[in-house]
């Protein structure tokens, strides 16, 4: 099980989008144990500049991995890498 949160959704608190792949990426959650980190852009101006019309965008351990719309084999992806690398 991944003990750390490798997982940051850059997201807007009105935003259905964000909501729509933060219930997406649930059932990987718990396949993988991960936990996500959720980030609100409009509350950075770094943030807000950097992903703005991006939103959400989601991040495994520095790697943008998917932006509007949850790319699940994507994400499975980085998760397994993360956790066949774990001692």
């Amino acid at each position: 099980m991944i003990e750390t949160a490798p997982l940051t959704l850059y997201r807007r608190a009105w935003c259905h989008l964000c909501e729509d792949m933060r219930a997406a990426l649930e059932p990987l959650l718990v396949e993988f144990g991960a936990q996500v980190i959720m980030v609100d852009v409009d509350a950075d101006p770094l943030l807000e500049a950097r992903y703005n019309e991006l939103v959400p965008v989601l991040v495994c351990d520095g790697v943008e991995l998917c932006h509007y719309h949850l790319d699940v084999a994507r994400v499975r992806s980085a998760l397994a890498a993360r956790v066949a690398a774990a001692p």
